[in-house]
């Protein structure tokens, strides 16, 4: 009888190792087409772009080491482009991450209108950018809808794009843009969250602040670090939108690092551009591990 039960046993384990290997190169087949496609347009092109980016030229060029990007530093337009993006992503990152929990948790009760409220959120991811851009560009206008209210009132008229207003105009697109995500993001791990938990801590005497800070944010945490992540990455997609609304040479304060990019392309200054998406992509890189590392000791604490 236990001779028999070995043999089962084993089978067993024979079984499931066949499937388990079908299941994997089944797998594998299914993802090879994006694999090959990921390869081919983008892990390649940025190797090739490394590499340039310690030549002289693009074609036949010599190995100058470092000296591309000792002269991308140096330059005036880099840093002032590097310190707008920088800028940007500092004040728009926390203003998205505040504004989209809070109306998570305001999602989350039981309110008048919720359900359509959540459709009005989510309406800007599904409506393409350039589509909305002419309804910007219409409102921030030296003679648009927002001046035309704001001398109504007797306020002076704003040349939103081309004074540092122009900052704050790219912040709110970004706001409008991107802050239906974060909300589904928090919506979904507040949804998560025991309704126990809260009760308990009210029988306990805790206040509401007491209650958001040691339970809502606690069991936030995962997915807080996922939003800031995908709100960073989105900070520094934000060249569409300021290029569809101010154009190739927009206002000082918003000549961002893909402007940058974009006119060493129009120039065809290969080594600039290869240089600077590099460190740009090491930048961010650098940020996302560091936000990994925080979770990862996070999630230690918890345990």
């Amino acid at each position: 009888m236990e001779k028999w039960g070995f043999w089962h046993g084993f089978s067993m384990k024979k079984k499931i190792k066949k499937w388990i290997r079908k299941d994997s190169a089944a797998a594998w087949l299914f993802l090879a087409p994006s694999g090959v496609g990921f390869a081919l347009f983008y892990l390649i092109p940025f190797a090739m772009g490394m590499i340039y980016s310690f030549m002289d030229s693009a074609v036949d060029g010599q190995f100058v080491g470092l000296d591309n990007y000792r002269e991308l530093l140096a330059s005036d337009s880099f840093r002032k482009a590097s310190s707008n993006t920088f800028y940007f992503s500092v004040v728009s990152v926390p203003l998205i991450l505040a504004l989209s929990l809070g109306l998570a948790m305001l999602l989350n009760k039981n309110i008048y209108l919720r359900k359509w409220l959540r459709t009005t959120y989510v309406l800007p991811l599904v409506v393409p950018v350039a589509s909305i851009i002419l309804i910007w560009q219409m409102l921030f206008d030296w003679n648009g809808s927002l001046n035309a209210w704001l001398s109504g009132f007797g306020f002076e008229r704003v040349d939103w794009m081309k004074t540092d207003a122009a900052r704050n105009v790219i912040i709110v697109v970004y706001l409008w843009k991107n802050i239906g995500y974060n909300v589904i993001l928090f919506l979904a791990g507040l949804q998560q969250i025991p309704k126990d938990y809260y009760e308990t801590a009210q029988i306990e005497g805790a206040g509401r602040l007491r209650q958001f800070g040691s339970i809502t944010i606690v069991y936030l945490t995962s997915t807080m670090f996922f939003v800031v992540i995908m709100s960073i990455i989105n900070s520094f997609k934000v060249f569409r939108e300021t290029y569809l609304i101010a154009g190739d040479y927009p206002h000082d304060s918003i000549y961002m690092m893909q402007h940058y990019m974009n006119n060493m392309f129009t120039s065809l200054d290969i080594q600039k551009l290869t240089a600077a998406a590099t460190l740009m992509v090491g930048c961010i890189l650098l940020i996302v591990m560091g936000l990994f590392a925080l979770e990862r000791r996070h999630r230690k604490y918890m345990e």
